[in-house]
């Protein structure tokens, strides 16, 4: 995707919907503000990547809030797994 588009981003979360976008776009700029990773690959401000994000149906209205917690459940079942590995082990 060489430019992103407003009509993109639409295309994904509904037509109508500028104004919607916009809260989901500041939400998701909060979000990187505190360290969130982005979910797409690029270069660009943390505008065009958010919008990125969300033409790419990686940030919705429906994970918004689940997105931060992600990372950490991922890491923490990562842990178990390890720890459940080793116990078998030493078994």
């Amino acid at each position: 995707m060489a430019r992103i588009t407003v009509e993109d981003c639409l295309d994904t979360i509904g037509e109508n919907k500028r104004f919607d976008l916009v809260h989901l776009a500041i939400e998701r700029i909060k979000q990187h503000r505190h360290g969130e990773p982005f979910l797409v690959e690029g270069k660009n401000q943390e505008v065009v990547m958010t919008l990125r994000e969300v033409a790419a149906n990686k940030v919705t209205f429906e994970n918004i809030y689940k997105l931060p917690n992600a990372e950490e459940e991922a890491a923490k079942e990562q842990e178990e797994e390890h720890s459940d590995e080793e116990e078998k082990a030493a078994a």
